[in-house]
């Protein structure tokens, strides 16, 4: 028997930020959130002071129950997880889980996922669908299966990835549409309204599928073989974090510096310079030649400096 909603006891799984606006939204919907699980703290910045997550600073500000587990399979977790008597789990932004932590309440475990699934499974789907020069993106709220992104689909919603936009923005954008997304899957689970979709009836071939894998530091390394439009995409996907990044040799300096790249303005031009050529005016502009033209550099951060606008850097230059 489907409950009413002041009696549907739910668990609820995050971490960063972007996991905030979903918990709000049930918190602020008079949803009934019996426990809050998220990463244990970790220590962060010089002093090695302990910092809490994003999901745990807002479970404390409302008195929410909150479970740190190390493991998820530790059996005193799972003891107080089974405590908590949830009818359903919500997942948005956390870690993969294990069967028994999933598979626990009898409605299930849902997650809502930054991508239109199948596409993007994976770590990092906003960065790699910017990346690959996507023109639209999405979320999606699915069950919880054995491997991972790929259980039946409940809900998509679609939004427009504009030539401006980059990771930060498009992150910002789906936050907000997924913790509505979120509520109205509680909702149609409530109404015994779900009517869910397995993921291989939208894949019409394997091979077309795009993931989305974890991000590091050698991913983001700007190559110099790229297209101008390849390397501005690049740059987009990956700005304000982690950011793209490149060594390069002004004329100005003796020697190279590794440069963070936050934003850029393509130009597509024949030329007969070695990709890689940094021109500058020494005032205002920078461009890098690529294969088809330049990438004009528009904010950038040198080592042991904050993010600036390329004219402020080369101004420092002198």
């Amino acid at each position: 028997m489907i409950k009413r909603k002041e009696d549907l006891r739910i668990v609820f799984m995050g971490t960063p930020e972007f996991a905030v606006e979903s918990l709000k939204a049930l918190v602020e919907n008079n949803y009934k959130v019996v426990g809050v699980i998220t990463m244990p703290d970790k220590p962060a910045g010089r002093g090695h002071k302990m910092q809490f997550s994003a999901v745990k600073e807002y479970a404390l500000s409302q008195n929410l129950p909150l479970l740190q587990p190390e493991k998820l399979k530790d059996e005193a977790f799972l003891q107080e997880l089974r405590n908590l008597q949830a009818d359903l789990q919500i997942v948005v932004a956390f870690r993969m889980l294990p069967e028994i932590v999933w598979n626990m309440p009898q409605y299930g475990t849902f997650n809502l996922h930054a991508s239109l699934l199948p596409q993007y499974r994976g770590a990092a789907p906003i960065n790699w669908a910017i990346i690959n020069g996507e023109k639209e993106t999405g979320a999606t709220t699915f069950f919880l299966t054995h491997e991972i992104d790929t259980g039946k689909i409940i809900l998509q919603r679609t939004i427009e990835i504009g030539g401006n936009d980059n990771a930060g923005t498009i992150h910002d954008k789906l936050m907000v549409l997924g913790a509505g997304m979120v509520t109205e899957t509680v909702g149609l689970l409530l109404e015994d309204k779900i009517d869910a979709i397995p993921q291989e009836k939208l894949i019409k071939d394997e091979t077309e599928l795009k993931n989305a894998p974890k991000i590091f530091r050698e991913t983001c390394q700007l190559d110099f073989g790229m297209t101008v439009e390849n390397a501005h995409n690049f740059v987009r996907g990956l700005s304000p974090y982690p950011a793209a990044w490149a060594e390069l040799k002004f004329p100005e300096l003796e020697e190279p510096l590794v440069l963070k790249i936050f934003e850029t303005k393509p130009e597509i031009t024949a030329h007969n310079l070695k990709p890689g050529t940094v021109i500058s005016d020494g005032k205002k502009e920078a461009k890098i030649a690529l294969t088809d033209g330049y990438l004009h550099l528009i904010s950038i951060q040198a080592p042991g400096k904050k993010r600036m606008n390329t004219g402020d850097f080369l101004r420092g230059l002198h």
